[in-house]
């Protein structure tokens, strides 16, 4: 039990079993407490105004973790260095606060090697493809992807995880001004492909593309590629309001995460896996476009499969897509959904 005395007032906190016990076992209190701040620093960052929370700030918060933990490296390539990044530089191009890639690496030994991969629009109006004005409200809850991993890698590191653990956030808004790219334009994305666009409001696959295809080019001995996002609404219709929506190239890393979920108590449940999907895609002047020609077919699979199909040629890892679309806020209070479904995808000490 902790107490916490604020003006006078005590706030007692206790953390339970799964028989309902009590912890009290000071080894395991130690890793409940780290994973409570894992959630609390993920809901935060999503519940933050957008005003707020920036690209730049988002930033800062990292750098901040980063300078309290000699164990992690940070990397980063802001606005104009990231012109090669075709889709993440484009849908970030035209905010006040540039684009940014974020990358993080922890070495914790053992011969696993993960990268964890984080939708961050910290603020999505839509672009010029512009949401209304009742669907726009919230939209400062579209980076809780790169939020839970980011909680997730930081608490992983704390719990010292025996694995090498890399952490790529893709941080853009999705801003309206001069500058905004258009319907009509064609990306030239990091994984070498070109994408037609034709809704500036798919725009969370664009950034996701590029940091796959990053994690996939420069990561040795990688075994497996895991990025998580508020990617659809239709994840709801297919999963629900409690379920990520999840896609995986292999059964035995399905079924790894679906364990994983009910574990961690973020849960998920598969999606249809059907790579010829990308025939939505399909463009008469670039290898694809960005958003599909029939959104009545498997939709939040053929998302998933967008992000895929960026992966380098060369790897032949496991890859793991979470749409948490649902899972990641409740009523309009974000969860911190992630943290635990990335430290039981760890196998985090304690946990």
């Amino acid at each position: 039990m902790k107490s916490i005395d604020r003006k006078s007032s005590k706030i007692h906190v206790v953390f339970c079993k799964c028989d309902g016990s009590f912890v009290d076992d000071s080894k395991q209190l130690k890793v409940a407490e780290s994973v409570a701040s894992g959630v609390q620093l993920a809901a935060r960052l999503v519940d933050s105004h957008p005003e707020l929370m920036t690209t730049t700030r988002f930033a800062e918060e990292v750098e901040t973790l980063v300078s309290q933990n000699a164990r992690v490296s940070l990397t980063q390539f802001i606005g104009e260095e990231l012109q090669t990044y075709g889709g993440l530089y484009a849908v970030g191009k035209a905010a006040t606060c540039p684009p940014r890639l974020i990358l993080l690496e922890y070495d914790g030994g053992g011969d696993e090697t993960v990268a964890l991969v984080g939708k961050g629009i910290v603020y999505d109006t839509g672009g010029l493809s512009l949401k209304s004005k009742t669907g726009m409200c919230c939209m400062k809850h579209d980076m809780a992807g790169a939020a839970g991993v980011l909680g997730g890698f930081f608490t992983a590191v704390e719990l010292k995880v025996k694995k090498k653990v890399h952490c790529i956030i893709c941080l853009a808004e999705n801003a309206i001004g001069p500058a905004s790219f258009r319907n009509d334009d064609i990306l030239s994305m990091y994984s070498g492909k070109t994408v037609e666009v034709n809704n500036c409001d798919a725009e969370g696959r664009l950034v996701l593309a590029d940091g796959v295809a990053w994690a996939t080019k420069h990561i040795k001995n990688l075994n497996l590629v895991v990025d998580m996002a508020t990617l659809t609404g239709s994840q709801l219709i297919a999963t629900g309001k409690k379920h990520a929506g999840i896609l995986a190239n292999d059964e035995d890393i399905e079924k790894r995460a679906v364990s994983c979920g009910l574990h961690s108590g973020d849960l998920c449940f598969p999606l249809l896996y059907y790579p010829a999907l990308m025939e939505e895609f399909k463009s008469e002047v670039a290898d694809m476009k960005n958003s599909v020609k029939d959104r009545s077919n498997a939709q939040t699979s053929c998302a998933g499969h967008f992000i895929e199909s960026h992966l380098d040629d060369s790897y032949c890892g496991g890859w793991l897509h979470i749409d948490m679309a649902g899972p990641g806020s409740d009523g309009e209070r974000a969860t911190g959904y992630g943290v635990g479904l990335v430290l039981s995808l760890l196998d985090a000490p304690g946990f």
